[in-house]
């Protein structure tokens, strides 16, 4: 699966990369993904940021 952080709407909270530190991390006060592909290992977990995300800022696409 893939996964974009819409910056427009995410307010850095950082919930994502507290959840899915694989996955997510803060730069310059907003998340960014910082892998292509997330790795099977931490789908759940970034399924579970992109649930807890308070401004739904987070989109996966499943490949």
């Amino acid at each position: 699966m893939k996964v974009h952080v819409d910056p427009e709407i995410c307010i850095g909270c950082g919930l994502c990369a507290g959840i899915c530190p694989v996955v997510f991390r803060m730069e310059d006060g907003k998340a960014v993904v910082i892998v292509e592909i997330v790795p099977a290992a931490s789908c759940t977990a970034c399924r579970q940021a992109s649930q807890e995300c308070p401004v739904q800022a987070i989109v996966i696409k499943e490949t």
